[in-house]
């Protein structure tokens, strides 16, 4: 981190966990969650600079740009924080109208029906289109 990020107030007023990271959710401009991540210090001053949502990615260890691979990117309409500034809502609006790397409009498509998850919403394009594989 470098010192710049020290000094920008609404960055520190924030509460960042052990490992420098908040959760972010984004949210379509239709109210729908389509998305959970976490957003490192870098990947949120990123996100308010280019009006791109960045995210953290665990699994790579880097910044990751959403829709870098996809296309599908995430244009941030606000930036917004709970009253205990530990999470972090991003308005959005989805290019492409898919979030979810399955290739569906939500990562929030399976629902609890009795003792079982069900997926309740469509695939819109094959993973394997959208990424080659």
């Amino acid at each position: 981190m470098s010192d710049l990020n020290n000094a920008l107030p609404w960055l520190e007023a924030l509460k960042w966990d052990a490992d420098g990271m908040i959760p972010a959710i984004a949210q379509d401009q239709n109210g729908r969650v389509v998305m959970f991540a976490f957003m490192s210090r870098d990947a949120l001053l990123e996100t308010q600079r280019s009006g791109n949502a960045v995210y953290w990615s665990r699994s790579r260890q880097r910044l990751w740009r959403k829709g870098e691979e996809s296309g599908h990117f995430q244009k941030v309409k606000a930036i917004r924080t709970d009253c205990d500034g530990d999470v972090l809502l991003l308005t959005i609006e989805q290019v492409g109208g898919i979030a979810c790397h399955t290739g569906r409009e939500s990562c929030f498509f399976n629902e609890l029906n009795g003792e079982r998850w069900v997926s309740v919403d469509p695939v819109l394009k094959d993973p394997k289109v959208i990424y080659g594989s």
